[in-house]
């Protein structure tokens, strides 16, 4: 019997918003597994240079590419430059995400719901229409949307979020059954609170009471989220698809 491989050598990964917090984590556990790795990135090429060196300085394989994953164009051009340096794409893991402020219904517009839904299901439509020839030819690719357990908790006053992350997560079900005859699987990856750059000037209040509900008792790390991103990147998870794997500590086993 045949023991199930986790490593990704000579796989491509393109993983969006790769430059800090869970999708840097992402990104090294990746490069780690073997993959050649690309690490998107929008607006902070300095963060995302430093980045990249320490990458590097790991002995990982991959590039640096800027691209606003919610633009067609954009989208199109970071394709192609991983193709033409590191060939095609075998993996995506769509994580990019814009700032996610809490507020009542009567505060947002819906020029912030579209911009949720932009990133959440317009960015992953873009980038796995862009990789699906080369997957397809090959029969083989995975796609990995970074969801969260805020859909399922109904977290509030959050709806902008939550609405897109629930979009997000309808458009992964049924892509997961649309690509199977070619063994391309769809699946999701839904991070608790796992405080990161982006949460610093979270309240300690706050972070506590959010402890206090997790019954493992202690925050994740953001390895741990690269972990589970490998997992299903890897052969191992050849089998799996349409599944949303939560990884917070047992705060949605309810």
């Amino acid at each position: 019997m045949k023991t199930p491989d986790f490593r990704l050598d000579g796989r491509v990964a393109v993983i969006t918003g790769a430059s800090r917090g869970l999708g840097k984590a992402m990104a090294f556990a990746m490069g780690a597994a073997g993959a050649k790795v690309a690490i998107n990135y929008a607006r902070s090429q300095e963060t995302a240079e430093r980045t990249f060196d320490e990458y590097c300085a790991a002995g990982y394989k991959g590039m640096l590419v800027r691209a606003n994953v919610i633009d067609e164009a954009e989208v199109d051009g970071m394709i192609t430059q991983v193709e033409a340096t590191l060939g095609n794409v075998d993996i995506v893991v769509i994580n990019a995400t814009p700032d996610q402020p809490l507020k009542p219904i009567e505060q947002y517009d819906w020029a912030f719901y579209q911009q949720m839904l932009d990133f959440f299901v317009k960015s992953p439509y873009l980038i796995t229409r862009r990789v699906l020839p080369h997957m397809k030819h090959a029969h083989h690719g995975r796609i990995i949307n970074i969801t969260s357990e805020v859909f399922r908790q109904g977290v509030s006053p959050f709806s902008a979020y939550v609405a897109a992350k629930g979009a997000q997560i309808g458009w992964s079900r049924s892509m997961a059954r649309e690509l199977a005859p070619w063994q391309i699987t769809v699946n999701m990856v839904a991070p608790g609170w796992i405080p990161v750059e982006r949460h610093a000037n979270d309240s300690a209040e706050m972070k506590e009471g959010y402890r206090k509900g997790i019954p493992m008792g202690h925050f994740g790390v953001p390895s741990d989220i690269g972990g589970a991103v490998t997992f299903l990147a890897s052969e191992a998870a050849s089998f799996i698809t349409g599944v949303e794997i939560p990884v917070n500590g047992g705060v949605t086993v309810w």
